[in-house]
C-alpha cells in the first residue's frame, strides 16, 4: 500500500477521533460516533484489503483507548476488525458511479449495525452486559444507526470535496 494512502487513512481516523472527543452527547447522552463514520469513509476512499486491515486496527485501538464502556477495550478492537472485513467486499463491489448519498447512508447504517451488534455480543461474552442485549440494541444501536448513516454521507461529501481540491489524486473519487 502506498505511504500516501496510509497517511490519508491515519489523518481521517485522527480527525474522527478528535471530533468524537470534543462532541457533546445529544438525545439523552447519545453521541454521534465520528470515529466510526471516518472508518467507513476511509474504506470508501481507499477500498483495498490492506487499508481495511489498517483502518480496522487503528480504529479499534483508538476506540479502545477512549471507551467509557466497562471492559470495552477488546470488544472495540473486535468490532472494528469484523466491521471492516465485512464492509470491505461490499464497498469494493460498488462502482464509483453508483456511490451516491443514499448508498453512503446505507453503508454508514449497515456498518454501524454490524459494529454495534459485534461490540455488544463480544462484550457480553467477555465482560457481561449491565442490561439485556435487546434493550441496548433498541436504545443505543438503532438510534446510532440513523445518526451515523446520515452523518457518514454528510462527512463523506466534505472529505470527497477536500481531496479533490487538494489534488490528492485518489482514483475512486
Amino acid at each position: 500500500m502506498k505511504l500516501r494512502n496510509n497517511i490519508l487513512t491515519a489523518l481521517l481516523l485522527a480527525t474522527g477521533f478528535i471530533l468524537h472527543q470534543i462532541t457533546p452527547g445529544i438525545l439523552g447522552g447519545m453521541k454521534f460516533d465520528f470515529l466510526l463514520s471516518f472508518v467507513f469513509i476511509s474504506l470508501i476512499v481507499n477500498p483495498t484489503f490492506s487499508n481495511a486491515l489498517l483502518t480496522a486496527l487503528l480504529g479499534g485501538l483508538l476506540s479502545a483507548m477512549t471507551t467509557t464502556f466497562p471492559g470495552g477495550q477488546i470488544p472495540n478492537i473486535i468490532d472494528k476488525l469484523v466491521t471492516c472485513l465485512v464492509l470491505f467486499p461490499i464497498i469494493k463491489s460498488i462502482s464509483y458511479k453508483r456511490l451516491n448519498s443514499l448508498v453512503t447512508v446505507l453503508i454508514g447504517g449497515l456498518g454501524t449495525l454490524i459494529s454495534g451488534t459485534v461490540f455488544l455480543a463480544s462484550a457480553l461474552f467477555i465482560t457481561g452486559l449491565p442490561v439485556p442485549m435487546g434493550s441496548l440494541m433498541v436504545t443505543v444501536v438503532l438510534p446510532t444507526i440513523v445518526i451515523n448513516g446520515i452523518g457518514t454521507a454528510f462527512l463523506y461529501a466534505i472529505v470527497k470535496r477536500a481531496i479533490k481540491i487538494s489534488g490528492f489524486g485518489m482514483d475512486r473519487l
